[in-house]
């Protein structure tokens, strides 16, 4: 299954010089100066690239809650987990939990085409739940650079140790701010998705998974909807 973000930065190259960009431009890792038709391109490539790779990012929520996204390269495998339940997606399975008056229940269900990229379907399962997911965050972006009146407002900053590019979205439809990570990661945003407000911000990140990432939650009760093998 090819990423969603490498669509949507094909479109973004090939829209952006409708966009309004405000502000100093950007310097990207090599010291490249980066202008108005570079910005989303690289932000997209930076959160595409980041799905086959090994890392652990927590987020801070509103109201003192966590949610916490763990991916590891070999063997290709995600997981996405909150107060309310985890989403695990591996070669062998996509798991879903939910945790309802303190009892937990998983359901076990067929893997899914990834081609190497166990965070695509697991950012699809995570979006059905109202979670906010790197590429949502790019298809907002691809939305502004087709607005030809969107304006965005570029800046740089270090969230928890790392350096990272926040861009400032104004649009009629409405208004978001995100930052991205040289690693890839999404650092924070703030903004509207599927008519609802949202805000995160990275908290802590690590470029490894403990050995717990992928368990199911303790005491769950699953049930295994994976056809029988002989």
């Amino acid at each position: 299954m090819p990423a969603v973000s490498t669509t949507l930065r094909v479109l973004a190259v090939s829209v952006i010089a409708s966009l309004t960009v405000t502000g100093c431009q950007t310097l990207d890792d090599t010291g490249r100066t980066l202008g108005r038709s570079d910005l989303i391109n690289d932000l997209a490539t930076r959160l595409d690239e980041s799905l086959v790779q090994t890392w652990t990012a927590e987020y801070r929520l509103p109201g003192g809650r966590t949610t916490t996204i763990a991916q590891a390269k070999e063997p290709a495998r995600s997981a996405y987990t909150w107060a309310a339940g985890k989403i695990t997606v591996s070669e062998q399975a996509i798991t879903r939990c939910e945790t309802t008056a303190g009892r937990t229940a998983c359901t076990v269900e067929p893997p899914v085409l990834m081609s190497g990229k166990a965070a695509v379907p697991l950012f699809a399962e995570a979006r059905k739940a109202g979670l906010i997911t790197p590429p949502a965050v790019i298809r907002l972006l691809t939305e502004a650079a087709l607005d030809p009146q969107a304006q965005v407002k570029q800046t740089d900053t270090t969230i928890v140790g790392h350096h990272a590019t926040c861009v400032a979205v104004r649009r009629s439809t409405g208004n978001f701010d995100a930052c991205v990570t040289t690693d890839g990661v999404l650092g924070s945003f703030t903004g509207v998705l599927d008519g609802q407000p949202v805000e995160l911000a990275l908290e802590r990140f690590t470029d490894s998974v403990t050995s717990t990432a992928f368990d199911l939650p303790a005491g769950a009760g699953v049930t295994d909807r994976r056809p029988a093998t002989s």
